[in-house]
């Protein structure tokens, strides 16, 4: 079940470095792209990074509308999202191609992506880094996440399936692995 997540933790849904599926709309279009550069910024207010790359279909999205939402899917989806992530939706619709289904946001027009395992729904806060860098400061409005996964403020990667992963380069990724909880003195 999709539970709601307080904004001062809404860093911890980023803060183990998924790939995550940047969804945007703007002008009656919309679309996703995978983004393996996203981060956690700041708690309060809740400020996440994201690269998006000049000249692609999602960045001129998001220069238009000033928002996005970011979807961290399970391993489960690792094969449409990294296919998706090799076309443009300038000319393809990823939702049909690869079997990904819009959820409603409750804060921005842009979908989110159904069956992912947590969501923020951003507002672009600094353009003049994404002019230069790509990188676009954003505040988190509304935070989600499958119960199932994240629960008192932390993952749960119980399901194989159902953890995160991570791109190295180009086709390679690592499912996150086993928790190690460190003995404080």
């Amino acid at each position: 079940m999709r539970t709601s997540v307080p904004l001062r933790h809404a860093n911890r849904i980023l803060n183990h470095g998924p790939v995550v599926l940047v969804t945007s709309a703007s002008g009656g279009r919309d679309n996703l792209m995978p983004a393996a550069w996203v981060m956690p910024l700041d708690f309060e207010p809740a400020l996440v990074a994201a690269v998006i790359a000049a000249g692609t279909f999602t960045r001129e999205l998001v220069d238009a509308s000033g928002e996005l939402g970011l979807s961290v899917p399970p391993a489960s989806f690792l094969d449409a999202v990294h296919a998706a992530g090799q076309v443009t939706g300038r000319e393809v619709d990823k939702w049909a191609r690869f079997g990904l289904a819009r959820a409603p946001a409750s804060r921005i027009a842009a979908p989110l992506v159904d069956g992912c395992l947590a969501w923020l729904e951003c507002r672009v806060v600094e353009r003049s880094l994404a002019e230069r860098h790509d990188l676009f400061v954003c505040e988190v409005l509304s935070a989600w996440a499958d119960d199932r996964a994240f629960h008192g403020g932390e993952w749960h990667f119980d399901d194989p399936e159902g953890r995160t992963f991570h791109n190295v380069v180009g086709n390679r990724y690592f499912l996150t692995g086993e928790a190690r909880i460190v003995k404080e003195d």
